[in-house]
């Protein structure tokens, strides 16, 4: 009579650990784990296309024909600004404010004025001469100068002239001078009839 419990019993184990092995197999699917990490990939991804699109190859091919002016001396791009003799500090003023806006370099802009001192020149002077061209020879921001220093400065990229007012030979000595220090770029803000007129004795 002991005898037919125990068959049971041992056809129960070797049930059992059939059983666990058909668990431990489904058991090695954590594969799905590298899907988060393209997740991830995305994010340095994110910030690789914006790195090239400032230096983006229109770029460059730009800079090189603007390269060439100033090696062969010639005319640099000319853009007019209209505005009157008392609004045109004004108008060199907001074009300073934009051309850094749109990425110029402090160092790269010049301000020259037909009559008199713009008004930081006129504060800088104050200090003497030594400290206000101390700060033309470090080029590190816009610099402002009047018509009897426009031969002193050097020549920078872009030049903006102020057509605040005096006679027709005050635009005309101012431009030609201001034409010779713009590497790449002339902007002027005055009456455009007195700025043909001079750019053209200049021409």
């Amino acid at each position: 009579m002991p005898l037919p419990p125990e068959e049971p019993q041992i056809h129960e184990s070797a049930q059992g650990p059939r059983a666990t092995p058909a668990t431990s197999r489904p058991a090695p699917t954590p594969r799905p784990v590298p899907g988060p990490r393209s997740v991830a990939s995305p994010r340095p991804g994110s910030p690789g296309p914006a790195r090239p699109a400032p230096p983006a190859p229109t770029s460059p091919s730009a800079a090189e024909p603007s390269a060439a002016l100033p090696e062969n001396r010639s005319q640099p791009q000319i853009q007019l600004i209209p505005a009157s003799p008392e609004g045109a500090l004004d108008a060199a003023d907001e074009t300073v404010d934009l051309l850094l806006d749109t990425g110029r370099a402090p160092g790269d802009v010049l301000v020259v004025t037909a009559v008199g001192h713009h008004p930081w020149a006129a504060h800088e002077l104050t200090f003497g001469e030594a400290a206000y061209w101390a700060q033309h020879d470090a080029g590190d921001d816009v610099f402002y100068a009047g018509a009897d220093a426009v031969e002193r400065a050097a020549t920078r990229p872009v030049v903006v002239v102020a057509l605040n007012g005096g006679t027709e030979q005050d635009a005309v000595g101012v431009l030609p001078a201001a034409l010779t220090k713009a590497a790449a770029l002339l902007i002027v803000c005055g009456d455009p009839q007195r700025i043909n007129a001079a750019l053209g004795v200049a021409a």
